[in-house]
C-alpha cells in the first residue's frame, strides 16, 4: 500500500500528514495547502452545475384533468417572480403582492433620483450622474448559479465582473511594521507564499515526517513548493517577479528592477495572508458576471413577463388560511383589501414576516421568530475622476482592510470613462451595525476618512454618495439570513415544509444564503411541490 492510500484510509500516518498540513495553515498558506492536498490526492474533483429543475407544464394539468389553481405570491423579488414565471407557463393564475413601488427586492440598483428612507432615518436621494449607479444588494453572479440560466432565458445581457485584482491593495492597521501601509495584493501574496513555501520545503528534511512521507513524496512536494513559492535552488525565498517591480521592464536594455521582499516576520504579522482564502471560497471566482446596466436588469426582465400580475405598494397585513385556500389582507394606497387563492408562496424576509399576523402552526411561527439575519452596509462614492484607473492602474476588483470599511470595490464597467462610482465600504456584522447607526453625513465622512488612507485622492475628487444599511431597510430588516448549525437542525426543516397551504421561499429557504440563486432555487422547489400537490389532489 503506497503512502497516499494509507493517508486516505486511517492510522497514525494520517495524523502525521494532517499535522504536516497544519503547518501550512498556521503560516497563512491556505492556497499552498489546497494545492498540496490536490497533489497528495486528498481532494476529489467534482462537477459543479446549477440545481436541476424540471418546470411544470400545462400538459401535466390537462393529462390529469386539472385546472391551474390561483397562487398568491407575497413579494415580487427574484424568488416571487421566478415562482410566478414558472407557474404561469404551466397554466396557473398568479397574483403577486409587493409592498414597494418596484420589483426586485434586494436586487436593487441605485441611480440618479433613487430615494430611500431607512427605518428611523431621513429621506435619501441619489445624486449620481446619469449613467452611473451602485448595486447596494447583490452585485455579482458566480458562473454556476441558476441566476445565469434566467439571464440567458430572459435575454439579460451580462458582462464580466472582475472579482480578484492583484493590482488592488491590502491595508491593515496595528499589525506590526507594515501597519498603515498600502501593499499591492500581488506583493503580499508573493511574499507570504514564498516564505511559507520555504519553511515547508525545509521542514521536509525533518525526520519526524519520514514515517508518512516517502522520499519520492518529498521530492514531489519540494518541486511543488519551489514552484509555488518561486524559491531559489537552495530553497530560499529571495523575492519574486510575481510581487511586481519598483521599475517596470521595458524595451531595449530596460530589464526593470524587482521589488525587494518584505522580511518574513513583517509580512506574517501583517495578517494579509488571512485574506487570501476569501478569493477562492466555493462561490468566489476570479471572474464572475453582472448584468449590463445594473443588477436590477434581472428584475426588469422578469417584470416584462410577470409585471401585469404584480400589485405594487400592497403591504401585507394578515395571512390567513381556510380549509380550502388562503386569504391575504393587504393595504394599498391606504385602503385595506383582501384577496383569496388556493395556495400561497411567501417570500417575505423572516424578520418582517414575524411581525405579520398569520395562521401559522405554532412550530412554524416559532421557527420564523427564532431566526436572525446578518447585517450588511454599502456606500457608493461618486468621484469626478477615475483616479484608481488613471493614477494606480486598478481596473475592477477590490482592496481589503481591517478598518471597519472592510472593502473598497472598484467599478467593473465603463473603463476609461471620466467619472465613476466605487463602493467605499462593504461591511458586515458589527462593522455594519456601527456605521448603520451613523447619520448619512457621518457615514460619508467615515468612508472618506478611512478610504483616504488608501487613496489620497479621495477628498479632492469626491462628489456625492448614497449609503444603505440593510438592517434598517423597511421591507428587509437585514442583509440575508444567518443560520447557526443548531438553527439548521432545529428550525430550518420546519421552514422548508409547507404550513397548510403556505410555502416559504427566498434565499432563507436554501443553502445558498445571500445569493440570488438561493432565492431562485427555493422558488422552484415551491413551484414543484405545489404542482405535485395539485396533480395528486
Amino acid at each position: 500500500m503506497d503512502p497516499t492510500t494509507e493517508l486516505k484510509e486511517t492510522g497514525r500516518k494520517d495524523m502525521s500528514r494532517r499535522q504536516f498540513l497544519t503547518i501550512v495553515g498556521k503560516m497563512g498558506g491556505a492556497a499552498a495547502m489546497y494545492s498540496m492536498m490536490g497533489t497528495l490526492g486528498l481532494l476529489s474533483p467534482e462537477t459543479v452545475k446549477a440545481a436541476e429543475f424540471e418546470p411544470p407544464s400545462k400538459n401535466d394539468l390537462s393529462a390529469h384533468g386539472k385546472n391551474g389553481k390561483r397562487i398568491i405570491i407575497l413579494g415580487a423579488g427574484v424568488a416571487g417572480m421566478t415562482a410566478a414565471y414558472e407557474l404561469t407557463k404551466a397554466g396557473y393564475d398568479c397574483v403577486l403582492l409587493e409592498a414597494r413601488d418596484r420589483a426586485g427586492g434586494r436586487r436593487w440598483t441605485v441611480r440618479r433620483g433613487t430615494t430611500e428612507t431607512e427605518v428611523g432615518g431621513v429621506k435619501q436621494v441619489a445624486r449620481f450622474d446619469e449613467g452611473l449607479y451602485m448595486n447596494p444588494g447583490p452585485a455579482r453572479i458566480p458562473q454556476f448559479h441558476s441566476t445565469l440560466q434566467y439571464c440567458k432565458e430572459l435575454g439579460v445581457q451580462v458582462e464580466v465582473f472582475t472579482n480578484t485584482n492583484d493590482s488592488a491593495y491590502y491595508y491593515n492597521e496595528n499589525v506590526g511594521p507594515l501597519s498603515g501601509k498600502k501593499i499591492q495584493k500581488r506583493q503580499a501574496k508573493a511574499d507570504v507564499r514564498g516564505y511559507t513555501a520555504e519553511i515547508l520545503a525545509k521542514a521536509l528534511d525533518q525526520r519526524a515526517l519520514d514515517l508518512s512521507i516517502t522520499s519520492e513524496d518529498k521530492q514531489k512536494l519540494v518541486e511543488y513548493l519551489r514552484a509555488e513559492g518561486n524559491l531559489s535552488p537552495d530553497l530560499f525565498y529571495k523575492g519574486s517577479e510575481r510581487a511586481g517591480y519598483v521599475e517596470e521592464p521595458g524595451g531595449g536594455l530596460d530589464a526593470g528592477v524587482l521589488r525587494d521582499p518584505f522580511d518574513m516576520k513583517s509580512i506574517i504579522q501583517s495578517g494579509f495572508g488571512n485574506y487570501f482564502s476569501g478569493e477562492y471560497t466555493y462561490d468566489q471566482q476570479m471572474i464572475m458576471f453582472h448584468p449590463v446596466g445594473g443588477m436590477d436588469m434581472i428584475a426588469k426582465a422578469f417584470e416584462k413577463r410577470v409585471g401585469h400580475m404584480i400589485k405594487y405598494q400592497a403591504e401585507v397585513q394578515e395571512i390567513r388560511q381556510t380549509g380550502g385556500g388562503v386569504r391575504i389582507v393587504y393595504k394599498q394606497k391606504g385602503e385595506a383589501q383582501e384577496i383569496t387563492g388556493d395556495y400561497c408562496i411567501c417570500t417575505i424576509p423572516l424578520p418582517v414576516l414575524a411581525k405579520i399576523p398569520a395562521d401559522f402552526s405554532s412550530d412554524m411561527a416559532t421557527a420564523i421568530s427564532k431566526i436572525n439575519y446578518a447585517n450588511a452596509g454599502k456606500i457608493g462614492l461618486q468621484f469626478k475622476r477615475r483616479f484608481w484607473e488613471e493614477d494606480e492602474l486598478i481596473f475592477g476588483g477590490f482592496s481589503t482592510t481591517n478598518m471597519d470599511i472592510t472593502q473598497i470595490w472598484y467599478p467593473a464597467t465603463h473603463y476609461f470613462s471620466k467619472k465613476g462610482v466605487l463602493i467605499g465600504y462593504y461591511n458586515f456584522g458589527g462593522n455594519a451595525d456601527s456605521l448603520g447607526k451613523m447619520s448619512l453625513a457621518q457615514r460619508e465622512a467615515h468612508a472618506l476618512s478611512q478610504g483616504s488612507k488608501i487613496h489620497s485622492q479621495y477628498y479632492e475628487e469626491f462628489e456625492t454618495s448614497f449609503s444603505v444599511n440593510w438592517k434598517t431597510i423597511k421591507y428587509n430588516l437585514g442583509g440575508w439570513v444567518s443560520y447557526t448549525a443548531d438553527d439548521r437542525k432545529t428550525y430550518y426543516p420546519t421552514l422548508c415544509k409547507p404550513d397548510g397551504r403556505i410555502y416559504l421561499a427566498g434565499e432563507h429557504i436554501s443553502y445558498i444564503n445571500a445569493w440570488q440563486a438561493g432565492a431562485i432555487d427555493s422558488a422552484r422547489k415551491a413551484v414543484t411541490a405545489i404542482h405535485e400537490r395539485v396533480l395528486k389532489a
